[in-house]
């Protein structure tokens, strides 16, 4: 498996799981009163923190794991990682023009961070699923 298919597999886990731990824990927070209601704000950040760090640390781990040389790029992995990083820009920008409609129709500030948290994790989610494709198909047909 090539390295930079290591690391999206490590960036769709670590989005993914980040995100269903903070829904979890906003949920269970909730109980009967409004969701808006909830204190989401700090659990957020931790939650993207932790990501990050999580992040951070497996894809040094696959590097050490990797050896010498292990994350080296050819002009394939530019292609891949050229075109499935587009592909995830367009779910920020389609979550940023959600997110600028709810602050103009005065939504609750929960309601706007959490489809801007949204956005961004399925902006990982599908780079990355791009990303691991691309890889298993032997990259992308050149027009």
């Amino acid at each position: 498996m090539a390295f930079e298919e290591k690391r999206a597999w490590v960036m769709l886990m670590v989005s993914v799981g980040a995100y269903a731990i903070y829904v979890a824990i906003v949920l269970g927070r909730a109980g009967d009163s409004p969701l808006a209601d909830v204190a989401y704000a700090g659990t957020l950040l931790w939650t993207i923190g932790g990501a990050i760090v999580a992040a951070i640390v497996a894809n040094i781990a696959i590097a050490i794991a990797g050896g010498r040389g292990a994350d080296r790029t050819d002009e394939r992995d530019r292609e891949i990682n050229h075109v499935t990083e587009r592909i995830g820009q367009s779910i920020v920008v389609i979550g940023a023009l959600v997110a600028l409609v709810m602050a103009i129709a005065e939504l609750r500030h929960f309601w706007i961070a959490n489809a801007v948290y949204l956005a961004f994790v399925l902006s990982s989610a599908l780079s990355s699923l791009a990303k691991i494709a691309a890889y298993r198909k032997g990259g992308f047909q050149t027009w």
